[in-house]
């Protein structure tokens, strides 16, 4: 297995069979990642990194928003009076900025990244092994349903990945080639690995690092004195490898400085203080858990199983052939006998893969990500690990994929021994005959194995991306100038979660500015902040849920501010037949005295016209001019009610809500109203979104027609 184990400097078919592998896995992940993903996914995290992508290509590690900065905050950025920053370092994300930068377009990174990890898992396995173990093992790595459906969306495990192969396989050229420059590459690729992910990277490089003490102790001792000492090659080449690495430790450190004021703070701990590896209480959001030894048993080995056994290439097949694959190489270390270089470099190399599958199961149990990984442990549909696999174990596809190619190598190898066996029991055509057979079963199997393991999570995140077509079809079919477009927050105030494909420009100043819909005064400030932009409302009729399979019917409005002294509105309604009665409210909303005016409509006929007024002071129905309704001074939404009742006492609700600021004698409203239809109740929010231009979405007979004058301009 050694004997073709150097790397040539021309292209030799191995070689030339590895760069077709990697070129395929690049274009494989960019064609997932422009279909599948092309809305991205339901990790929320890739809306993050996309946009750190545009603030480091506009010179910006943070956002200013100002006063703004609730109406802009976006998913996992740390607030801190005006200024936002995101809770992840900025590797990553330059990685995506550089292919912004050239192509105009952060998939091709993502391609990149995919074929160069490929091709390193070919370089690696070629120096542990040989180069048709490491063409294998680049197909095994690149085939793997975590490598192609996590590698294809905007997440920093691939790009980490692609930093500590880099490392490996420099550091392990610097070893057996005695490079010292190939030792200064490990320093850099590890030192950027650190910044990009300091515990992904402390674990994978663990193994390296002790190898390194060793090598350096070991040299020492055999220094001999003199007046002018040398410093033995290991001493150099790990220290440059040392010195390199702690430089951009330093650059971490003086990132956390720069962003959150401590260079012991990284801002993900700015973010939320108890995420970070440990057991005992855990804590992200609103999200909190008691994480135990006993429970990061228990998840860990859940995660492990998932990946053995649907995340690998081939699934259980894969993991078979990898366990195979390190009996083998065992096997083989133990009776080699030391003193020869070039095994003892083998050994080395493999040992040094085993240390890093450790490395990284053992150092997963100190964080409890994979737990947050699992909605339900036992269940591998059910979390984030359904989508996406157990990423926090990527680089153990590294281990998993080279020894897997040692046993399919050494399979291959063993064919013509089970031909000369079956030949001495049969004719040289059966024996033939059988060794094809077995070939292409196995090929057959596991090919078949393969898709199904690719094919599963590839649909599941398929449905997701159905889903947020849908939800964005209004805004697609938009031709936006200098537009201001408001955002519903299902899951909190967040801008892009969930909405990853609506994403300011680091100087909230695009073609679109996104804001959240919030309270009155705030979606004042940010119309009075961009009073020359077309505003729109984007909401949508539904629940938005993670559930893929619930979509929404979306709708986008255009909406303007409205002043003058007095605003006179109408709003004509809809009746079906069999309604004996509409009944009439306007009040304030969450007004303290519960001041409504009202009236009662017998026999509404097949509509109900309402007409309405208010000023700065009082709201008014033209049906009950008696009752006022106080108008505060300043911010306040008004609500205006048509519930219809039927015989048998069964209603349905036609509610608007318009937002209204109060100043002197003035009144502004943001027009038109928020408008929703609810059966049975009187409010029922997004679930009774009314989508005036979808005759599908309502009755026949449901009409919510609205208009509004101002006087005094």
């Amino acid at each position: 297995m050694t004997a073709d184990r150097s790397l040539p400097s021309a292209p030799d078919r191995p070689t030339l069979a590895a760069g077709l592998v990697a070129g395929a896995a690049g274009a494989l992940t960019f064609a997932i990642a422009a279909t599948v993903f092309a809305y991205h996914s339901s990790n929320h995290d890739e809306a993050v990194y996309l946009t750190q992508a545009a603030m480091l290509l506009s010179g910006q590690l943070e956002l200013h928003a100002g006063a703004l900065a609730d109406a802009f905050h976006p998913w996992f950025f740390v607030q801190d009076g005006g200024r936002l920053y995101p809770k992840y370092t900025p590797v990553p994300a330059a990685m995506y900025a550089v292919s912004m930068a050239l192509l105009g377009e952060p998939r091709a990174t993502l391609a990149v990244v995919a074929a160069g990890n490929a091709f390193l898992v070919y370089l690696l396995g070629s120096m542990a092994f040989d180069r048709r173990v490491g063409v294998v093992a680049a197909a095994l790595f690149a085939a793997s349903p975590l490598a192609l459906v996590t590698g294809s969306t905007f997440l920093p495990y691939a790009p980490t990945t692609f930093l500590n192969l880099c490392f490996a396989v420099a550091y392990l050229r610097g070893v057996r080639d005695r490079s010292l420059s190939a030792a200064g590459v490990a320093g850099v690729a590890v030192g950027l690995a650190f910044f990009a992910r300091p515990y992904t990277a402390v674990l994978f490089a663990s193994p390296f690092i002790l190898h390194a003490l060793v090598g350096v102790l070991s040299s020492l001792r055999k220094v001999e004195f003199r007046r002018r000492p040398r410093l033995p090659g290991p001493v150099r080449r790990h220290g440059l490898t040392a010195l390199l690495g702690t430089l951009f430790v330093g650059i971490t450190l003086a990132y956390n400085l720069r962003l959150t004021g401590s260079p012991l703070t990284f801002p993900y701990q700015a973010f939320a203080p108890m995420d970070g590896p440990g057991f005992g209480e855990r804590r992200i959001l609103g999200h909190s858990a008691d994480y135990t030894p006993g429970i990061a048993l228990e998840t860990n080995a859940y995660a492990l199983w998932f990946l053995a056994t649907r995340w690998v290439t081939a699934g259980p097949l894969g993991t078979l052939l990898a366990l195979g694959g390190s009996g083998l190489s065992v096997r083989r270390w133990s009776r080699s006998e030391r003193g020869d270089r070039e095994r003892d470099f083998e050994r080395t190399a493999g040992l040094l893969l085993a240390g890093v599958a450790l490395a990284v199961v053992v150092g997963n149990l100190f964080f409890w990500g994979t737990h947050n990984l699992l909605a339900t442990f036992s269940d591998p549909t059910d979390g984030l690990v359904s989508g996406f696999g157990p990423f926090y174990h990527f680089d153990l596809l590294v281990p998993f994929s080279i020894f897997g190619g040692v046993a399919a190598v050494a399979g291959w190898r063993s064919l013509p021994r089970l031909r000369r066996r079956l030949e001495a029991v049969t004719t040289a055509r059966a024996a033939r005959t059988v060794v094809v057979v077995a070939v292409a079963a196995a090929l057959l199997v596991g090919g078949i194995a393969a898709v199904t393991a690719v094919s599963t999570p590839l649909d599941r995140n398929a449905e997701h991306a159905e889903k947020y077509e849908v939800a964005y079809e209004p805004v697609e079919s938009e031709s936006f100038d200098d537009a201001l477009v408001f955002l519903p927050t299902p899951y909190g105030e967040w801008q892009n979660h969930p909405f990853q494909a609506l994403r300011n420009e680091p100087g909230f100043d695009g073609e679109v500015v996104y804001a959240l819909d919030r309270d009155p005064g705030e979606d004042f400030a940010v119309l009075d902040a961009y009073p020359n932009r077309t505003a729109y409302r984007y909401a949508y009729r539904g629940e938005w849920t993670p559930d893929a399979n619930r979509h929404v019917s979306p709708k986008l409005e255009p909406i303007e501010v409205r002043r003058g002294s007095t605003l006179s509105a109408g709003t004509t309604v809809g009746v079906p037949e069999r309604v004996e009665r509409a009944r009439v409210r306007l009040e304030v909303e969450g007004a303290a005295g519960g001041d409504r005016a009202g009236y009662v409509v017998d026999d509404p006929g097949d509509s109900v016209a309402v007409d309405w007024v208010f000023d700065a002071d009082t709201a008014r129905l033209a049906g009950d001019p008696d009752s006022t309704v106080p108008v505060g001074d300043g911010d306040d939404v008004v609500v205006l009610t048509v519930t219809l009742v039927d015989p048998a006492g069964s209603t349905f609700t036609y509610r608007q809500e318009v937002t209204v600021r109060t100043d002197g004698d003035r009144v502004e409203t943001v027009w038109p109203p928020e408008r929703s239809v609810c059966p049975l109740v009187t409010e029922c929010g997004n679930e009774g979104t009314y989508l005036p231009d979808d005759a599908e979405a309502h009755p026949e007979w449901v009409v919510f027609e609205v208009d509004a004058e101002t006087d005094g301009e």
